[in-house]
């Protein structure tokens, strides 16, 4: 395997197809159950859970800056502080709860994968800035993890 199969890998290794040990599903390598609560959440709810999170942080940022349609700049700053509250909800919230408004609704939530109680600031800021960016979020691996979840050493499941 190549050095950049081992690093998208994350910490853990993959399976290893030739002593028969495949993985079922997403998850299974990490030890979590393939269906119920702490199973991996799907990438389809992942996705909704975000939209919502956009929706609430576009909602917070509209009560302090209000957006004229016509005007691009007021348009532009509605964004900016748009990009600033759903950092703040996505670091705050997974910091302290491991959930997010979106990600709550849906009944999943963000744990750390070496199973510490609390994500805490110190994952949960680079995670958020990560995911902002899009990119590191849309590249994922078997387990379903991002590789902002990856480089950060947690995962998102099902809390039901």
């Amino acid at each position: 395997m190549s050095w950049i199969e081992n690093w998208l890998a994350g910490t853990t290794p993959e399976p290893s197809t030739s002593a028969g040990t495949v993985q079922d599903y997403p998850g299974q390598r990490l030890g979590l159950p393939e269906t119920g609560q702490g199973s991996v959440a799907s990438m389809s709810r992942r996705f909704i859970a975000f939209v919502i999170d956009c929706l609430v942080a576009g909602l917070v940022a509209a009560a302090f800056v209000h957006p004229h349609l016509a005007d691009s700049a007021s348009m532009q700053a509605q964004n900016y502080w748009g990009v600033v509250a759903w950092l703040l909800i996505a670091a705050v919230g997974v910091s302290f709860f491991g959930t997010t408004v979106g990600t709550a609704l849906l009944r999943i939530r963000v744990v750390r994968v070496d199973g510490k109680a609390m994500v805490g600031p110190v994952r949960a800021v680079p995670r958020a800035v990560l995911a902002a960016l899009i990119v590191p979020a849309a590249i994922w691996n078997v387990d379903h993890r991002g590789l902002h979840d990856r480089l950060l050493g947690t995962i998102v499941v099902n809390v039901r």
